[in-house]
């Protein structure tokens, strides 16, 4: 595998070396609208060539707003040809929670491309020039296409330091205002290059892009990893069509969060209950169509490498998709390592860990059991943050996770908590709630738990159902929950026993602001709006409540 300086000089190879291979592939209005890597290098080249225009010193900040598609990905090649600094934006915020990133990034300028509600996010950009999408049907100043017609493309791009800026990622904000991770060319280099060291793809591999682009996890592992081995990117055109179009693909490597798989387990079970599931798997030859079956419908019938990550998976679960020969490799990053960290691999895989160290990381435990990692792909620091910065590293220059864990003797690292979710009940004893929730989410009815209890005697947790779970009539669905205390119960610290489930009346969602964008529960707002309940729902006489 060849080592490129920059993602940049990695694209500028596949586009002189194959310049025809397919690179974008954009699923749009009901037909795929394909860009080889000289047609994207052009359009990219054209709109660095505008940005070169404008008079904007160097590395100015340029926002990047858009859902994953064919748009975002040649905005962020123009901004690295011209020179600048991205700026990713998660396309599901609000003009109140886009406002105050634009701001303090002290963007110039924003890209907006694929959005479902720009007219509820274009009053954060009133002091930025926008550049919109004809395509899209976003508005702005200039459209791309205009851009496209009025500019030559760049033919001579300066060479970059590797050690300047790339990137500030903005991380999704479990807790408070997001911060600004920053990024140098030489981190994103160094990250794909460890990232695939251990991995072996097919030539021109096809990757499926729907995660957010704003996330570093799909900004390295599927974007920057594309760059560097001259894959093609697929994107969805609707949430509607994304079943279809991920069929339609067929990965070699798929990216999932928990929730995703979550969501595919409640859609095979749909169609086929799960008692006749297992009548049909004993069968030697009819387990072994249907399982071919399943994994072409789902899109994975070519993945050699299906991964999970940003929050844990259950092992349930997990052993539930291998019964299909669906094996999930768990991994573990952040934003400040480019998720250079921890990884399963399909010839070492234990269930239930984040896999060994990656190529290129080291890692330790502080003596409070907090992870640390150090890499060379470590963030520079917190944009305008220096005291959060020093908090972030210890003496040795390692990267303080704020997630706690341990290792077996093979060398495999399991996540047990994270430090900032405990709470104290007013028992004053400490309560992880992570492992419980993880546990608790074997019970098919459940689809997101949150478990909580400062100020009362004994934890409750909360419960968003599943499509499954919402179904169920009332009585049963206490039954079932009841039995998901009874079960682990007996596995807990007497101080650690749930005492009540209570079922939300609202859904979780990214809109109203309890979800991150990659799909995490934000914890703090879920008990900033729910705590003054707490103490009614401990004193009812009933086990399971229904908000």
């Amino acid at each position: 595998m060849k080592k490129f300086k920059s993602p940049l000089e990695a694209f500028e190879y596949w586009e002189k070396n194959t310049p025809d291979q397919e690179f974008l592939r954009q699923n749009h209005s009901g037909k795929l609208d394909v860009l080889t890597y000289k047609e994207a290098g052009t359009q990219a080249r054209k709109v660095a060539n505008f940005l070169k225009n404008q008079g904007f010193p160097k590395q100015s900040k340029i926002a990047l707003l858009s859902k994953n598609c064919d748009f975002w990905v040649m905005a962020d090649l123009a901004i690295m040809m011209s020179g600048h600094v991205s700026v990713p934006i998660y396309p599901t915020l609000k003009d109140d929670s886009v406002k105050p990133i634009v701001e303090h990034s002290e963007s110039t300028l924003v890209f907006a491309g694929k959005l479902d509600d720009f007219d509820g996010q274009k009053e954060a950009f009133t002091s930025v020039r926008i550049i919109g999408s004809d395509k899209y049907g976003t508005p702005g100043e200039l459209s791309w296409e205009q851009i496209q017609e009025q500019n030559e493309p760049l033919t001579q791009l300066e060479p970059a330091d590797p050690e300047e800026l790339i990137s500030i990622i903005y991380t999704s904000g479990t807790t408070g205002m997001p911060k600004g991770v920053m990024h140098s060319i030489r981190n994103f280099a160094n990250a794909t290059y460890n990232l695939n060291y251990d991995i072996d793809l097919v030539k021109h591999p096809r990757f499926f892009s729907y995660l957010p682009l704003s996330h570093i996890a799909e900004r390295i592992g599927i974007e920057n990893q594309a760059f560097l081995l001259g894959a093609s990117m697929t994107f969805a055109d609707t949430l509607d069509s994304f079943a279809s179009d991920l069929e339609a693909t067929q990965p070699d490597l798929f990216f999932a969060v928990p929730r995703i798989w979550a969501k595919f387990q409640e859609k095979i079970r749909e169609g086929l209950p799960q008692k006749k599931l297992n009548v049909l798997l004993k069968v030697p030859f009819l387990g072994k169509v249907l399982k071919n079956k399943i994994r072409q419908k789902l899109g994975l019938s070519k993945a050699k490498y299906i991964v999970s990550g940003a929050a844990p998976l259950s092992v349930n679960l997990m052993n539930w998709f291998k019964k299909l020969d669906i094996e999930i490799l768990q991994g573990y990053g952040m934003t400040e390592d480019c998720v250079i960290s921890h990884l399963n691999l399909p010839t070492v895989n234990k269930i239930g860990s984040v896999g060994r160290k990656t190529y290129g990381a080291q890692a330790k435990l502080s003596p409070d059991g907090e992870i640390c990692v150090k890499n060379d792909c470590l963030t520079l620091g917190y944009y305008k943050l220096p005291e959060e910065t020093s908090k972030m590293f210890d003496a040795e220059g390692f990267l303080r996770t704020g997630d706690v864990g341990e290792y077996d003797h093979d060398g495999y690292l399991f996540i047990t908590g994270r430090a900032k979710d405990q709470f104290k009940t007013d028992k004053g004893k400490y309560i992880s709630p992570g492992p419980i929730e993880l546990e608790l989410t074997k019970n098919a009815d459940i689809g997101q738990v949150c478990v909580v209890g400062m100020g009362i005697p004994q934890p409750i947790m909360l419960v968003i159902l599943s499509e499954s779970g919402q179904k169920k009539a009332k009585d049963l669905l206490s039954e079932s929950l009841l039995n998901s205390i009874l079960q682990i119960n007996p596995g807990l610290e007497k101080h650690e026993k749930i005492e009540k489930a209570v079922v939300m009346k609202e859904d979780w969602t990214i809109e109203n602001g309890l979800l991150t964008p990659t799909l995490k529960i934000k914890r703090s707002r879920v008990e900033k709006i729910h705590m003054p309940m707490y103490k009614a729902w401990f004193d009812s006489e009933d086990r399971v409540i229904f908000e």
